[in-house]
Formats: structure tokens, sequence, C-alpha cells
């Protein structure tokens, strides 16, 4: 069965056009829409589920018999209430109870949100919030008296146990689809540049679970596309996609499927086990700058411009310094090992000052360990021609001019230690772009200078994505995207696998 495209002229109302064409050819199995048995998406993912919804009943158990033994012990006590009393064990029964089903109709168990991103911890985060706040809402109509010692350490315990059992289960779950398991099996649909930017883009996160198997090009019908086989034009999405046995049908911004012809897609994968999912020209843009409103049926993307100022900045900049000092006490007495081991070595400086370029072009000069011998400035021009920098950036696997102690330091990051005193001046943050070198800055083309718009941190993304062994392109990439989505969370979710790149310094590029 073909489903044909609308004549030309058709939507303008006057009805007369060329012949039509085929738009996407529709096998007979699925003619009228629907294809026998009910949908089972993502099934691959139904035991991984299970066992999620038992760790999260169980640490609910723990956090409510928690707060339960810590308020009243072994002692039977009652609620009371304008219904009468009722045993407590009664009512942390009800609350595990309440809880789970606010996680459920949170959809914190949606098989399409686990593995990636904020949004699994967010809904956790909400379900534990509604329930709260639905309670406090009962025990006001009711009149009832609850112990404020059982409320206030079974809510927040319950919600952090429930974080942290949602992050070891990610954790598996993202160790299994990076080996290539657990994850969607995806068809792309598009013209070739926009087919090979997903590819790249859905390349650089194998936890989101998406392997893409091929790619159905507009007026191709063979070869590859950034490393994808392309199994034909565009009309043959759907012999490909069954044929394939894909989870999901991405179609991207170019596709020449038109209005009707996606909406007639949709229609055609109804009652399937695949999931359609449309991809926006608009690459690099985080959800919190992004808002859809439909209007008349057309879902319009509401693109807002990043901030660079505000409350949020100001709070940013407060919680940098108040971090920084912190860590300088904590990390004091490491710091001075670290100073004792350089200075012991050759009986050179401890501190290496160096100018970087900051925000708005400023420079200022960025403190670290020297790892370095003293007169590793004078030796650069002959290592010029073992250069294995990405772009204007200068890196030697194997450095030379690199210390015993330094090759330690940098290998943990140690070195980077003293730029928390630039954080403490304002020069940096502890969140931001790579600080770069002026002559690295003369080099920039017009989009890298908007790395410039923001302090520059002692850790980012680029930091945690690969460091060295990442191309000049990525490294801009990654650089371009924290500037203008910037979020407290991802400055979180950065320092938190900034830890791990430090324990785990060979897996992230670091020398």
């Amino acid at each position: 069965m073909e489903i044909p495209r609308e004549p030309q002229g058709a939507r303008d109302g006057l009805g007369v056009g060329s012949a039509p064409t085929p738009l996407f050819v529709v096998p007979d199995g699925l003619q009228g829409g629907r294809r026998r048995g009910l949908p089972q998406a993502r099934r691959y993912l139904t035991g991984y589920l299970s066992v999620v919804r038992m760790a999260d009943l169980l640490v609910v158990a723990v956090a409510v018999v928690a707060a339960q033994l810590f308020r009243f012990g072994t002692d039977g006590r009652e609620l009371q209430s304008a219904l009468g009393a009722v045993s407590y064990t009664t009512v942390s029964l009800a609350l595990m109870a309440g809880w789970m089903v606010s996680l459920h109709l949170q959809n914190s168990y949606d098989g399409r949100l686990v593995g990636h991103g904020v949004q699994e911890y967010k809904q956790v985060f909400q379900a534990s919030t509604w329930l709260f706040a639905i309670v406090a809402i009962v025990a006001l109509a009711l009149k009832a008296d609850f112990a404020r010692g059982y409320v206030v350490l079974a809510f927040p315990l319950g919600t952090v146990l429930l974080l942290v059992a949602r992050w070891s289960a990610r954790r598996w779950l993202v160790r299994r689809r990076r080996e290539g398991a657990l994850s969607d099996r995806v068809l792309l649909v598009g013209d070739r540049d926009h087919v090979a930017s997903l590819v790249v883009a859905l390349g650089r996160a194998p936890d989101a679970g998406y392997q893409v198997l091929g790619a159905c090009v507009d007026g191709a019908s063979e070869g590859r596309v950034a490393g994808v086989p392309v199994l034909g034009p565009e009309s043959d999405v759907l012999v490909k996609a069954l044929e394939m046995d894909v989870d999901v049908v991405a179609v991207s911004s170019s596709a020449g499927l038109g209005q009707e012809g996606l909406r007639r897609l949709g229609w055609a994968l109804e009652g399937t086990d695949i999931d359609l999912v449309v991809a926006p020209g608009i690459m690099d843009v985080a959800g919190p700058r992004v808002l859809t409103r439909p209007v008349q049926g057309l879902p319009l993307i509401h693109v807002e411009s990043p901030r660079f100022a505000g409350p949020q900045l100001v709070a940013k900049n407060v919680v940098d310094r108040m971090a920084a000092v912190a860590v300088l006490v904590v990390m004091a007495p490491v710091m001075g090992l670290v100073a004792l081991a350089v200075r012991g070595e050759d009986g050179g400086p401890v501190l290496f000052r160096q100018e970087r370029v900051g925000r708005d072009g400023r420079t200022f000069a960025m403190l670290k360990f020297r790892s370095m011998v003293v007169a590793a400035e004078e030796m650069l021009p002959t290592l010029r021609a073992v250069d294995q920098g990405a772009g204007p950036m200068f890196k030697v696997p194997e450095d030379p001019r690199v210390t015993r102690v330094g090759a330690f330091i940098r290998r943990h990051s140690l070195d980077e230690l003293p730029q928390l005193i630039n954080v403490l001046r304002g020069d940096m943050s502890l969140v931001g772009p790579r600080p770069p070198l002026p002559r690295e800055v003369a080099t920039y083309a017009l989009d890298a200078r908007r790395r410039l718009l923001v302090k520059p941190g002692m850790t980012g993304l680029w930091q945690i994505s690969g460091r060295s062994n990442l191309s000049w392109q990525e490294s801009v990439r990654l650089d371009l995207y924290y500037v203008e989505n910037w979020t407290p969370v991802l400055d979180l979710m950065i320092l938190w696998r900034t830890v791990q790149v430090v324990l785990r310094p060979d897996e992230h590029g670091a020398y």
C-alpha cells in the first residue's frame, strides 16, 4: 500500500496540480493503522524497571521504619485525628503505599527517561514533594497530630535513599548501554547532513540508550552516512522499520515527509512497538531554554535567549567563593604535601603563574602547582613538531618537560588546586569553560569567542568528557553548550562527574 502526497495546490484550496507521488510504503500488515498485539515498547527494560521498583519499595520501607523506630522506639503509638486513633504502624504502611503510587503518577518508571539526564531524578524528587504536600493537607483537614520528628526524618531520608538507589541502578544501566546492550534500536529519517548530525549527537551520549541501526535518506538507497548504513529512501521507512524490528523511528526536521506525511507516519505506527521521535533542527539547546506551546494543533517551540546575568549568576558567584574556602580548608594538608614535593624535587618555585583570558576577554594570572621544569616555556618552540593538541591547544602526551612529581599531580588533577585562589579572587568559577591562553583566543572564530561570555572554570564539560582526547570542534561545542545552557543542576552534575574523573584519570584523557 502506498500513501500518496497531497496534490500540489491542495492546501491552497485549488484542488489541482500534478499527479500524486508516493509518500511512504505501508506494509499490508499495517493497513488500517494497527498491527495485532499490544504495544510493548522497551520490553527489554522490563526486568530492569522491576528491580528499580523493588529497590524503591525497599528504601521507602527503610526510611519510614527508621523514622518510626527513631521517634517511638518499639512502643505502639497512635496518631490522633478527627476520624479517631490510628497506629503509627498503619500510618507507615499507608505512607509506603502512597509513596509508591506517587512515584508511578510522576512517571518515574518511564523507560524513555532512565539512564540519561536529570529528568529521572527530578521525577523522584517531585513524587516525594507531592506526597509530603498531600500528607500535610490531609493532616490539616483531619486535625491529625503528626509527630514532627517522624515526618522530618521520614521524608528527607526517603528522598535521599530513593535518589541514591536510582543513581546506583543508573550506573549499572549505563555500563550495559556502553557495551551496546539495553538500548533502543533506532532508524533515522532525513537528508544526509541532518542524519549525520543526529548520528553524531546520539553517539555522544551512549547512556541515553539510542543505538542507530541505519537511515532512510532522501534521494538515496545505499551507501553510508557518518558510518551508518543507508537502508533506502525515505519512502521505505515503514518497511525497513519492521524488517529491522526497531524500537524508535527518529525523523529529522529535514525529512521530506512534510506535515501530512509525519502525521500519517504516526498513525501507521499506532499499536506497534515502535516509537516516533521528531528531532527539531535546533541543536545544543537544553530543556530549560525550550518551551513547547501548541497553537491550533501546531507545536510551537519557544527558545529563550541564554542569560549571562541575574540572581542565579549572583548566587553562583557566592556559592563559588564559599565552596572555594571550604575546599581550601579541607585540602590544605594535601596542598602542603604537594608543595613540599614540588620544591623538594628540583628546588624551583612551587607555583606556576600563567596569563589566561577570562570573562569578556580580561586577562588574569592563573595559578597552578608547577608540574614542569623551571625552563619549560623556553623549551616550548622545540616541541612544536610533536604537538598533538586539538586546534590551537598545545598538548604532548609524554611531554619531556614534565617532572616526576608533576606527572603524578597532573594525572590526579592536584596541580589545579591553587586555582581555588583564582575562584576566591573572582577570576574563575568552580565550573565553566576551559581558561584559554591569549595565543589561543587570537585564533578564535566568532562562535568560539562566545566561551568568553562567562567566567572560565576549574572544571567543565570539556574536562569530564575526554579532555585531551577530544577534537577542537568537540571541545568548543561542549564549552558553548555550557555557556548557553547553564543551570545550577548542570553545575552539580559536572562537579559530581569531576570526582569520578579524578578517581579514574586514565579513562578520561588526563595527562
